[in-house]
């Protein structure tokens, strides 16, 4: 009995040494392995709708080009050209942004408009200022005589598309072109020697095709460089702002005749005039770019 017992505390013994070296081995071996650096992060996030990458545009942010999906969709309202856009931001595929020269030019979208535009044509002639006018389509149809009073005024004059198509750069080559040839058809049906050298992109979504098409017809394509996003109605204040504040020699300026109410935006102009005025030379956009 008594040699039972010493053999079964031996062994407990030899389980114990054996226990407590491979558990000094299990530390030095840990201690021999270098600390893992923490998984790279790949900028993304997942959500129940997919990843969003950190470089992929926000809500409101354009892309480079609309999808097709967004031509299918048709044309966004008129007068939303602003869309959070920043002329600096975007591939405007080479679409000019400002004037080239210390002038200012100030542009007005989605006319004409028969309550609007009247009121910005009277504006600009009582502060002795030529301004450019992107006519939509057909609202030239519509109101020949303000397309007219327009050129009459020795205003600037520019394609704007016929129905304000935000997605028409997604569309084929052929489709664009038969918009663009439209649009200048009934502006030239109103005024048939005006000069349109000029067009703009509706939202300023412009891609190498509708480029590449407008400068085929002998159309420069035209951006901005300030954008007081008055299509979202932020009031006259706020217009007249960002406008003077934001102006500098080279600007091109956008607002709306037409498109929705543009009260706002003619209380504004009638602030804005009398100081850029003072502080800057206003032009026309030339009839002959280069």
């Amino acid at each position: 009995m008594t040699r039972g017992i010493s053999t079964a505390r031996a062994a407990g013994i030899v389980t114990l040494v054996v226990a407590g070296l491979l558990g000094s081995a299990y530390v030095l071996g840990r201690s021999l392995v270098p600390d893992q650096p923490p998984p790279h992060s790949t900028g993304a996030t997942t959500s129940a709708d997919g990843p969003h990458y950190a470089d992929q545009p926000s809500a409101g942010e354009p892309s480079a080009a609309p999808s097709a999906s967004a031509a299918e969709t048709g044309p966004a309202e008129a007068g939303q050209d602003g869309s959070g856009r920043e002329a600096g931001g975007d591939n405007l595929f080479g679409a000019h942004s400002t004037t080239g020269t210390p002038r200012i030019a100030l542009t007005f979208d989605d006319g004409p408009d028969p309550r609007y535009t009247p009121q910005v044509l009277a504006l600009l002639r009582e502060y002795d200022v030529r301004a450019t006018f992107c006519v939509v389509g057909e609202n030239a149809q519509d109101h020949p005589e303000l397309v007219q009073s327009i050129v009459d005024a020795g205003h600037t004059l520019c394609n704007h598309s016929w129905h304000h198509d935000v997605g028409l750069g997604a569309r084929s080559a052929d489709a664009i072109r038969a918009d663009l040839m439209r649009t200048n058809a009934a502006i030239r049906a109103a005024v048939p020697n005006a000069p349109i050298v000029w067009y703009r992109q509706p939202g300023g979504a412009w891609t190498y095709p509708v480029v590449s098409v407008a400068r085929q017809l002998g159309m420069t394509p035209l951006h901005w460089s300030v954008d007081p996003s008055d299509w979202e109605l932020p009031g006259a204040n706020k217009i007249t702002a960002t406008v003077l504040s934001q102006a500098e020699p080279g600007s091109v300026v956008l607002m709306h005749d037409a498109g929705g109410d543009r009260q706002g935006t003619v209380e504004a102009l009638r602030r804005i005039l009398p100081d850029l005025t003072a502080r800057f030379e206003l032009e026309a956009l030339p009839t002959d770019p280069t």
